[in-house]
C-alpha cells in the first residue's frame, strides 16, 4: 500500500493507542501535548516515508519516533519537566527511571482507561462523543463535524472545554475501582451505544463518515470485552446489538444513496458472518442475572435477521418490545412497536396504538402511520405522507417520500 493511502489507515487504528499511553505516563491533563506529539510523530512519517519508503514494521516505526519525541520533549523542556514530573509522582503513574511502555497489554490497558475518561459522567453527552471520536477513534474536527451536522468551530470549542473539565476535575487515567465500575460502565455503554446509532440512523449524507461511526462503536466495545472486568453481559449484548445491525449495513441503501426499507432489502446483501457473531455474543449475554435494554434490543435486532417472515417472528418482536416499554419508554421504541403489532395483529390495531405516541412533529411518526393506514384508508395515508415531506429534512428521504406520495396518487400506475 503506498504511504499516501497507509498514513491515514495508520493515523486511525494508532493515533489513539499512542496518546493513551503517553497520558497514562505523563497524566491525562497533559493530553494536548501528547496529541500534539502524536501528530508530529505522523507529519515525519508523511516526510519521511515519501522520500526513503515506507519501512518493514510501520506501526513500530511510529511507537519508536513518538517514544522518542515524548522523552525528548520531557527531558528539554525544563519548565514543562518541571511542571510534568511533579503532576505525575502526584498522580504515581510513572516509576524512575522514566520510560514508555509501549507493550500489547499496556496500550490496550491504556486505551480502556482514557475510555472511560473520555466518557466520564461530567462531561456533557456530546462532550463525551466528541472527545471518543477524537482521542479514541483518530477522528478530525472535520469530520466530527461532518458527522453531526456541526462546524469545526462548535465542535472544537467542545472538545477544549472537555479537556478543561478534565482538568479542572483532575481526572485519572486510570480504571474506576470495584465499587463504581458498574455505574461508570453504563456511562460508556450508553455513550457508545449512542455512538453506534449516530452512525446506523445518522441523517448525515455521507455514507463512509456514518459506517466508520459504526464500526469504530463496535471497536471500542471489543476493547471492553477483552478485558476481564468490563466483559460484562450487558457488554456483550451490546456488541450483539451493533452485530446484527451491522449485518444489513451495506442492504439499507441502493447505489443512489437512497434507503431501502426493511422488508425490500436483498438479503443477499446481509453479512451473515456478522449475524454469526451477534448470536455468539447474544449466547454470551445471556450469563447475567439482569436484562438490560440492551439484551432486548439484541433480541429484537437478532429476530430481524431471520429471513422468514412470519407471524411466531413478529409476536417474538411484539413481547420483546413490551418488555423494553416496560423496563425503559421511550416514543421511539413504542413507534417502532406499532409496526411489529401491525404484522402480528393487524393494521387497525397498530394504528390505535400509534395515534397514542406523542411524536406528531416527527416525520417517521407519519410516515409509519401512511404505511398502516395504506390498506385501510388511501384519504389518510395521503395526508401522512404529505405531513412526513414537511418534516423531513433530508434529499434522501424526500424522494423517498415524494415516490410514496406518487404511487398513493396514481395507484395503478404502480
Amino acid at each position: 500500500m503506498p504511504h499516501q493511502q497507509l498514513i491515514p489507515h495508520l493515523f486511525r487504528s494508532e493515533f489513539s493507542k499512542i496518546v493513551s499511553v503517553l497520558c497514562k505516563t505523563f497524566g491525562l491533563p497533559n493530553i494536548q501535548w501528547a496529541e500534539d506529539i502524536v501528530s508530529e510523530t505522523f507529519l515525519l512519517a508523511t516526510e519521511t516515508w515519501g522520500l526513503k519508503g515506507t519501512p518493514d514494521n510501520p506501526s513500530a516505526w511510529l511507537y519508536k519516533v513518538a517514544r522518542n519525541k515524548a522523552l525528548d520533549s520531557f527531558r528539554r523542556e525544563d519548565t514543562f519537566r518541571k511542571k510534568v514530573k511533579a503532576e505525575v509522582e502526584q498522580q504515581e503513574t510513572i516509576t524512575q527511571p522514566l520510560d514508555i511502555d509501549l507493550s500489547d497489554h499496556n496500550i490496550q490497558d491504556s486505551q480502556l482507561s482514557m475510555l472511560f475518561a473520555v466518557c466520564h459522567p461530567l462531561l456533557s453527552r456530546e462532550a463525551q462523543i466528541a472527545l471518543a471520536l477524537k482521542i479514541l477513534c483518530g477522528f478530525g474536527v472535520t469530520e466530527i463535524a461532518h458527522a453531526f451536522l456541526s462546524n469545526k468551530e462548535t465542535i472544537q470549542k467542545r472538545i477544549q472545554r472537555a479537556k478543561a473539565q478534565l482538568r479542572q476535575h483532575q481526572v485519572q487515567l486510570l480504571l474506576p475501582p470495584p465499587e463504581a465500575l458498574p455505574h461508570r460502565l453504563d456511562n460508556v455503554l450508553r455513550i457508545l451505544y449512542l455512538l453506534f446509532n449516530e452512525g446506523y440512523y445518522s441523517s448525515a449524507n455521507e455514507k463512509r463518515i456514518r459506517k466508520e461511526l459504526c464500526l469504530e462503536a463496535m471497536r471500542l466495545i471489543l476493547l471492553l470485552l477483552n478485558a476481564e472486568a468490563t466483559c460484562q453481559p450487558e457488554t456483550n449484548a451490546l456488541m450483539a446489538l451493533c452485530c446484527f445491525h451491522a449485518s444489513r449495513f451495506e442492504a439499507r441503501e441502493n447505489e443512489r444513496g437512497e434507503q431501502i426499507l426493511y422488508l425490500e432489502q436483498n438479503r443477499a446483501d446481509w453479512d451473515y458472518a456478522l449475524i454469526r457473531k451477534g448470536e455468539y455474543y447474544l449466547h454470551q449475554s445471556g450469563q447475567g442475572a439482569h436484562i438490560t435494554r440492551y439484551h432486548l434490543e439484541a433480541v429484537i435486532a437478532y429476530w430481524h435477521t431471520q429471513p422468514v417472515d412470519t407471524r411466531e417472528k413478529w409476536e417474538n418482536i411484539l413481547q420483546m418490545y413490551n418488555r423494553l416499554l416496560q423496563l425503559e419508554y421511550s416514543p421511539v421504541a413504542a413507534l417502532n412497536r406499532t409496526y411489529a403489532l401491525a404484522k402480528a395483529n393487524g393494521h387497525a390495531a397498530a394504528i390505535k396504538e400509534a395515534l397514542k405516541i406523542n411524536l406528531k412533529n416527527n416525520h417517521l411518526f407519519h410516515l409509519l402511520l401512511a404505511e398502516l393506514y395504506q390498506p385501510l384508508d388511501a384519504q389518510k395515508q395521503r395526508e401522512h405522507l404529505t405531513t412526513a415531506l414537511a418534516l423531513v429534512e433530508t434529499e434522501n428521504e424526500k424522494k423517498i417520500i415524494l415516490q410514496k406520495l406518487q404511487q398513493a396518487r396514481h395507484p395503478q400506475d404502480q
